[in-house]
């Protein structure tokens, strides 16, 4: 059958239609010039695209000429492969220029003829220089390298093996014409030695010690770069600099660098934007004297918008103290080098480093430890600057909770105080204690307001408690009116204890749009941190296991210190307190605790924790879901594999994850394969 799968198949993936099509002796990978037009510089090469899977042609002179094979025999005939019925004449085209037999074998042997060079199809002239140079006729008698020689250019720190690499020779004679055609003849002495960075079609003489010290012959490319072949796919920091011997030198002591004609030359703006893909830093490392002073400061603006900075050496600026070259020749080293680098990293990053500082961790003097405001049997669930998270459906109790979180805040201390088995610091210093609502009305919330105060054991409502019934503003304002709040109380009564925000998901216009999701939550962060306070956020969701559901669940649940779900039990008189997450510790380790309505007391009341059996049977069941959704997706699980997976899902720890393992393992959810030593889900969920 006739398709572009089969061709590709049948001609090792397109590189025998290039064969047949692109006449010449090019190399795969290599840089050619491309037949297909009047091609004057070298920049067109065929490689192998492991993404697609074919073999590809790419021309840097002309793009329009870039591609796969299908592309380039539609170029040649004219034909547009985005066009299905082009395509399908492209792949007849192609089937019989090479006998290929895909349609069932009726196609007429066709003689091959090798295409003539599309002179109709003129490149972008833009490309082309107006007047190419003509190429400098030129010879040369190499020659070893003498131990003067060799000397000379192990006092900058540069190896033989560097020479080797970047393809420097030792002339004895160098042979051309000037400009006026006339022959001349350079022959190397021993106090003027010549030598050659040698290219395809070109070689740039070097003469160290002579009057003329820079000459080339052959055709020197319009966009000369030494050093570009050798480069890394991809490396940390590229130096320009302002010649081939400051490139040898820089490469000689474990840099990579590159350099182009002369520090006044202009710098062509796509090599360098290929390039910034490629390294993290593209530095300019000029001479120090007048003139490359003045460039480098010009190349740096001209090049800003892609990142290139501009390194100046602490050298004198003199013929004998300028260059990179000559600061190793004066005796400093590759490490005196990387601290000078980061002493410039120091100054360009100096704004953020300064503002890191405070962010940085002393060992020898250890944070304050944030305060404990909340918790349950010693397990930190609210602490100072962090969020705590509770959650749970319609009619679970959670308000009647949170509202016992709010008591423990606002008792009289005078009296203990039922707050439904959860541990509240004492507030009493009187700080700040907020409640938003952003779902009840003001009546209902002004009877929660009379709940917390009696449980509390308050016959008024203390000054430094404030509560706002924010369902009548937008969820712009909401936020607005939060942060602002916060600031002015925190002031006003000398920070604040605990702010509770009955419903987050009103704060943001969809609970599963990422982005405003995200930006709440951090916002919210932000602020715990700034007030060394605990947020309380209620989210009115039915936790899906023990996962929030909708982006702005998730979120919660990747930052909060730890999240509670309010659910009913088998007997629907009673709530349980169950732990989604606790940053220390497991959250199936946390004992649930039960609270339900006492008629007589006119509130909700503890009722103590559910026996160990409940425990271990809500970790088990929670474990065997989370079994069978890894699973699902897969027969067999390595270790690692699961331990990753139950993180990702669970959000805990790896020595939590592990333990876990263990409890499936004890408990037969999951079984080891003693032969390939992966895991596999058994019993009942088996799938």
């Amino acid at each position: 059958m006739l398709s572009k799968d089969a061709i590709l198949k049948k001609t090792n993936n397109g590189l025998d239609v290039f064969k047949h099509y692109i006449q010449g002796q090019w190399r795969i990978g290599r840089n050619f010039l491309n037949p297909l037009y009047e091609d004057r510089k070298a920049s067109c090469n065929i490689y192998f695209d492991r993404r697609s899977g074919c073999y590809r042609l790419k021309d840097f002179g002309n793009d329009a000429y870039s591609g796969d094979c299908f592309d380039i025999v539609g170029k040649l005939k004219n034909l547009n492969c985005s066009n299905p019925k082009d395509f399908v004449e492209i792949l007849e085209i192609i089937n019989q220029g090479l006998h290929l037999g895909l349609d069932g074998g009726n196609s007429q042997p066709v003689v091959s003829v090798p295409p003539k060079p599309i002179r109709e199809l003129k490149p972008d002239l833009t490309l082309q220089p107006e007047n190419p140079k003509k190429a400098k006729p030129y010879s040369i008698t190499q020659k070893s390298l003498s131990a003067r020689e060799t000397e000379f250019w192990k006092q900058y720190g540069i190896t033989l093996e560097i020479l080797k690499s970047y393809k420097v020779l030792s002339l004895r004679e160098f042979k051309s014409e000037n400009s006026d055609g006339k022959p001349f003849t350079f022959t190397a002495l021993d106090n003027e030695p010549i030598f050659g960075y040698q290219g395809k079609r070109h070689i740039k003489i070097y003469r160290p010690f002579s009057e003329i010290r820079f000459l080339y012959g052959g055709n020197l490319p319009e966009n000369y770069c030494f050093g570009l072949e050798q480069l890394p796919a991809k490396g940390d920091t590229l130096f320009i600099t302002g010649g081939e011997k400051d490139v040898l030198s820089l490469v000689s002591h474990g840099f990579y660098a590159i350099c182009f004609n002369s520090e006044t030359s202009n710098i062509p703006q796509h090599i360098i934007k290929k390039l910034s893909y490629r390294f993290k830093h593209i530095i300019l490392l000029y001479d120090t004297d007048k003139t490359g002073l003045e460039a480098s400061l010009k190349h740096a603006q001209q090049l800003s918008d892609l990142g290139v900075k501009r390194l100046v050496l602490p050298l004198a600026g003199t013929k004998q103290e300028k260059d990179i070259s000559d600061y190793f020749k004066l005796g400093n080293t590759r490490e005196d080098f990387i601290k000078l680098f980061i002493e410039f990293l120091d100054t360009i990053y100096s704004e953020t480093m300064s503002i890191l500082k405070p962010c940085e961790i002393d060992f020898n003097n250890p944070p304050i430890q944030a305060e404990m405001i909340i918790s349950i049997n010693g397990v930190p669930l609210g602490t100072q600057g962090n969020l705590f998270g509770v959650t749970g459906g319609e009619g679970t109790g959670k308000s009647n909770y949170v509202g016992s979180l709010i008591a423990g805040t606002v008792r009289n201390a005078n009296f203990s105080i039922d707050t439904l088995g959860t541990t509240i610091l004492p507030n009493s210093a009187n700080k700040a204690v907020l409640l938003y609502d952003t779902e009840q009305s003001e009546v209902q919330l002004y009877k929660n307001i009379g709940n917390i105060l009696k449980r509390g054991k308050q016959s008024s409502m203390p000054e430094y408690f404030k509560a706002y019934c924010l369902t009548s503003m937008s969820r712009k304002e909401r936020m607005q009116a939060i942060i602002q709040s916060m600031d002015k109380f925190y002031y006003q009564f000398g920070g604040i204890q605990m702010v509770v925000i009955d419903g987050i998901a009103d704060l943001v216009r969809c609970a599963n749009d990422e982005t405003e999701s995200i930006s709440v939550i951090d916002e919210l962060y932000r602020l715990a941190g700034i007030y060394k306070t605990c947020i309380v956020c209620v989210l009115h969701f039915i936790p899906n296991g023990m996962k929030l559901r909708g982006h702005l669940g998730s979120e919660l649940q990747r930052k909060a210190a730890a999240i509670l779900s309010i659910e009913k039990d088998e007997n629907p008189q009673i709530s349980v307190v169950k732990a989604l997450k606790v940053r220390e510790g497991s959250p199936l380790d946390v004992p649930l605790v039960q609270f339900s309505w006492d008629k007589d007391l006119g509130m909700h009341t503890y009722l103590g924790e559910k026996p160990k059996e409940e425990k271990e049977k809500r970790k088990e069941t929670e474990l065997s879901g989370v079994a069978k959704t890894i699973f699902t997706k897969q027969r067999y699980c390595t270790y690692v594999d699961l331990c990753e997976q139950i993180q990702s899902i669970l959000d805990v720890k790896e020595r939590t994850a592990k333990s876990y393992i263990r409890f499936m393992r004890d408990r037969e959810i999951i079984q080891k394969d003693p032969s390939n030593a992966t895991y596999f889900i058994v019993g009942h969920i088996n799938h």
